[in-house]
């Protein structure tokens, strides 16, 4: 996909990496994002997509921007309170960058829907906030074969990981699934939300990053995705720590089944 005179000086600092160049950014330029969430994950996430170049960025969220979001949210602004969250988003996506289509749909994610969405992306970008919408996310980009960065928030620290169950690794052993790492939720009110717990606004932003970086090589094909791998980052030490996990037999998704 060829990029006109306009592109190629917006991405100059990318077309000179010899990781990107101008193979990559035609890459990026094709391909189509799905991120969930435009929160406090997704914002960052979002604006950074935008800005690499990635040529249709779709947003799923049912939410409304309010005033507590802006400590995080910061594709949003004070005149977009009471707006839709995709709506804001857009725009502040259409101001950044022109060059790129933005796909809103205002709904949550559920089992019904999840797959015939996830399925007209490329890659699925999880930033949601609660755990039946990652497992949601989680099985369906397995059903539907797509490659899938999630992170998640606590109050001072997060966590990223990649995940291509669908896939295997140079082992030849089926890559882990989500279930492999988290097998099942926590029991109901074990985990409190965001606005009971509350949550460092500027972490949601490195996490954010984090993600847009994650799903940039992985468009583009460079690197080591963070698969079997756990980003673990704690923002009061500043610390960044990576825990190894693998393939579970016994996971609901991909396990092998019991004679």
């Amino acid at each position: 996909m060829a990029l006109d005179s306009d592109e190629i000086e917006r991405y100059a600092r990318h077309l000179v990496l010899a990781e990107i160049g101008g193979p990559g950014q035609a890459k990026l330029k094709a391909a189509r994002i799905l991120v969930v969430g435009a929160g406090g994950l997704g914002a960052p996430l979002i604006q950074y997509l935008a800005a690499a170049g990635i040529g249709t960025i779709g947003i799923a969220d049912d939410d409304t921007v309010s005033l507590s979001n802006l400590q995080r949210q910061v594709i949003h602004g004070t005149p977009d309170i009471g707006r839709p969250k995709i709506e804001s988003a857009a725009e502040a996506v259409v101001r950044l960058n022109p060059h790129v289509r933005v796909e809103g749909h205002s709904l949550r994610l559920n089992p019904d829907n999840a797959a015939d969405l996830i399925a007209q992306y490329d890659v699925i970008a999880d930033g949601s906030d609660n755990f039946s919408t990652r497992y949601c996310v989680s099985d369906a980009c397995f059903h539907v074969r797509r490659p899938l960065v999630t992170a998640a928030l606590g109050r001072f620290d997060g966590t990223l990981t990649t995940i291509r169950a669908h896939e295997k690794g140079a082992d030849g052993r089926p890559n882990p699934t989500y279930r492999c790492l988290f097998p099942s939720p926590p029991p109901p009110g074990t985990v409190p939300p965001c606005a009971e717990a509350g949550v460092l606004g500027a972490l949601a932003g490195v996490m954010g990053s984090l993600m847009a970086m994650e799903v940039i090589r992985a468009v583009a094909g460079f690197g080591e995705p963070l698969v079997g791998r756990l980003l673990m980052v704690d923002a009061r030490s500043m610390r960044f720590e990576t825990l190894h996990y693998g393939w579970d037999p016994d996971n609901s998704l991909s396990g092998t089944p019991q004679a």
